[in-house]
């Protein structure tokens, strides 16, 4: 057992709930003094802050994403930083991490620091594969390796990490997420970085009511009991888009509880953006951890005008996004061409077309909306 000095506690307290930006001052001052969960309904709806305008993080700011927000909150229909200001966070999502899928490579601190330094991201989702060969289910040591690698990185650079149980079946084995989230709250729940997406896309055959909302509710509290704050994303049925239906009967008696959408602009439009609205007017914090600009099977050609249109909704209502995803598979969705080198340096002749209309959008995605 680890014994931490009165200093050392309080500084872990204060890195949790203060902006990093502001620690050096109190962490001088408490150096010169020592040399020698609670829960709540989610059934009221809280008006969220105005939004008047997002405005776009300062390129050349010398301060992390973590030293600019600090730890994440939900106030309302909003994701909100340390200073209750909502906030959108915009970044990547790595491929399924699964042994065998020509991915693995890829789930390392190069790609992490690129997509920082020259895309401007803020935000990583390592995708835990927890579905079909060479999975967690199967390959358990292997696949959490390369999830922490990327969790780490993410950490290392300030940046906020998603660890995704990226599984279309996850609550029939609600023993293995569990399992997972316990261990991955363990080591990294002292950490503001890091954001717990339980279900990455339940299909369409799941129920809410019966299937994934129960199972939600399984790992809420396994992960509650180790983490008391850090925000947790929830899925729901048919790839995470029925947000409508889960805003009729959301999850109570834990704060800081949010649910994913997830689109992608060549096969989903105003139908599904009506829903997403639907579920934000009910009170949901809706957070786009998944989303592509070519069709739903990962492959084709970029939507443009779909783009277009789904950048400006996420611009409006303040949605966090991360795009799929970091791969060099021959399809439309990946950033990088097939055969570009998993290990860097990168340029933008690496990048696909799909990559180079997203570099932008995640370039000016990171602002304080109001």
């Amino acid at each position: 057992m680890i014994t931490l000095s009165l200093l050392e506690s309080i500084k872990i307290i204060m890195q949790k709930f203060i902006p990093i930006a502001l620690l050096s001052t109190a962490t001088i001052a408490l150096s010169a003094c020592t040399s020698g969960s609670t829960t709540s309904s989610a059934t009221p709806v809280i008006s969220p802050p105005p939004v008047s305008g997002p405005v776009s993080a300062p390129t050349n700011s010398a301060q992390t994403p973590i030293e600019r927000f600090g730890a994440l909150s939900v106030t309302g229909n909003r994701i909100t930083d340390s200073q209750n200001r909502p906030i959108s966070l915009s970044g990547v999502s790595h491929f399924w991490s699964n042994t065998g899928y020509g991915q693995e490579a890829l789930y390392n601190p190069q790609v992490v620091q690129y997509l920082a330094d020259e895309w401007n991201a803020t935000l990583f989702r390592a995708a835990m594969g927890a579905d079909e060969n060479g999975s967690y289910l199967d390959e358990p040591e292997a696949n959490v390796k390369r999830a922490q690698t990327v969790i780490d990185a993410a950490i290392d650079i300030g940046a906020y990490v998603i660890i995704d149980f990226h599984s279309h079946h996850a609550h029939e084995y609600p023993e293995k997420a569990i399992e997972f989230f316990t261990q991955m709250a363990k080591q990294y729940g002292d950490k503001p970085n890091v954001i717990y997406e339980i279900y990455n896309e339940p299909l369409n055959t799941a129920n809410w009511a019966k299937d994934v909302k129960p199972y939600s509710e399984r790992l809420i509290a396994a992960i509650r009991a180790i983490d008391p704050d850090n925000l947790i994303i929830v899925g729901s049925p048919t790839w995470s888009q029925d947000v409508d239906i889960v805003a009729q009967d959301p999850i109570v008696g834990y704060d800081n509880i949010a649910y994913t959408m997830h689109f992608y602009a060549g096969t989903h439009g105003e139908a599904l953006r009506a829903k997403t609205k639907k579920a934000l007017d009910a009170g949901l914090a809706i957070f786009v951890t998944e989303w592509g600009t070519i069709n739903a099977n990962g492959d084709g050609a970029v939507a443009h005008q779909s783009v277009k249109q789904w950048t400006e909704f996420m611009d409006k209502h303040c949605l966090s996004n991360a795009n799929w995803s970091v791969s060099n598979k021959a399809e439309g969705a990946s950033i990088f061409k097939p055969g570009t080198t998993q290990k860097g340096p990168w340029k933008d002749s690496d990048l696909t077309e799909s990559a180079k209309v997203v570099k932008q959008i995640v370039k000016n995605g990171t602002r304080v909306c109001e």
